[in-house]
């Protein structure tokens, strides 16, 4: 039943989003990957990420990318191909640039290149309010910790080496927290508009969560549809501006089934040979990301 009021209609089809890939059998799962493939050589499959597709399983999850692996290899060489690598990770809720290898070797290198930070990584992001200054560099470690609420539940935040002396206001060096690791994130605004920014962001480091900790609790701009880093104290949906609320066409009470906007937009890496050695991978951003950008009016 597709409902008559546009309103719910844009609820359900929000609401849909991350459930419709759990849902279908692993071979269709497969092939909307093989068609989202973006680029192939013979080490490497590059995929759009889809949004809502965990890489891992666990609890509750039927459909995720490691299990589906096998199949894929198969679309795309034949019945006896080599099963793909996972390389990386990205959040079951972001989409875009993701590099599977052919072999283990292949993935053992890739692996290497992040590590030892030689892939140039740019998502895009749509965030609630305007970063001051419109670019710049977060360089704030990041620690998990137990949040007590009436739900308790765990978050990555910030754990900074300094802060300002409630006294006098002048910058005093906090005691290092041991278990927080060093977290970077460049950024620049795009555009601006409807109480939103297009974000355009390079994390230096690869820290869990990295970019929505650095933009929420850093930069005061939590990415729209990010329930969960908008909040220190509880987990609730986002509070969205009147005029956010107005151009997406919702209301307050269904905000909770606005998707993250997060999208890893291109990556860089040395991996070709000779004069190609550097190769460019971008994806495009997803359509609900394009449709969200367009009724803000945010444009580049």
């Amino acid at each position: 039943q597709i409902p008559k009021d546009p309103l719910q209609r844009r609820v359900r089809k929000l609401a849909m989003l991350s459930k419709q890939l759990q849902q279908v059998h692993p071979n269709v799962l497969a092939k909307v990957l093989r068609q989202g493939v973006v680029y192939q050589n013979d080490e490497i499959v590059v995929i759009n990420k889809p949004y809502g597709l965990p890489v891992h399983g666990g609890p509750g999850i039927k459909n995720c990318i490691t299990d589906v692996l096998p199949i894929l290899a198969k679309m795309l060489e034949n019945v006896r191909a080599e099963p793909l690598h996972l390389c990386h990770r990205l959040d079951k809720e972001t989409t875009g640039v993701m590099i599977l290898a052919r072999s283990k070797e292949a993935a053992d290198e890739i692996r290497l290149l992040f590590k030892t930070r030689q892939v140039e990584k740019i998502y895009w992001a749509i965030s609630l309010g305007d970063p001051d200054p419109a670019e710049g560099l977060v360089e704030i470690p990041i620690v998990e910790k137990e949040v007590q609420s009436h739900q308790p539940h765990y978050k990555m935040t910030l754990a900074p080496n300094y802060c300002l002396a409630p006294e006098d206001g002048k910058v005093v060096k906090i005691r290092k927290n041991r278990s927080a690791e060093s977290a970077v994130t460049r950024y620049r605004v795009l555009a601006s508009s409807s109480a939103c920014s297009l974000l355009e962001l390079q994390p230096i480091t690869g820290v869990k969560h990295q970019i929505r900790v650095h933009l929420a609790y850093g930069l005061g701009c939590p990415i729209l549809g990010d329930h969960k880093y908008s909040h220190w104290s509880k987990l609730a949906p986002q509070k969205l501006p009147e005029i956010t609320l107005k151009r997406l066409k919702l209301e307050q009470t269904k905000a909770r089934h606005l998707p993250l906007h997060l999208h890893a937009h291109r990556l860089s890496l040395p991996l070709g040979t000779g004069k190609d050695k550097q190769i460019d991978l971008v994806c495009k951003p997803p359509d609900f990301f394009k449709s969200t950008m367009m009724k803000l009016k945010l444009e580049i």
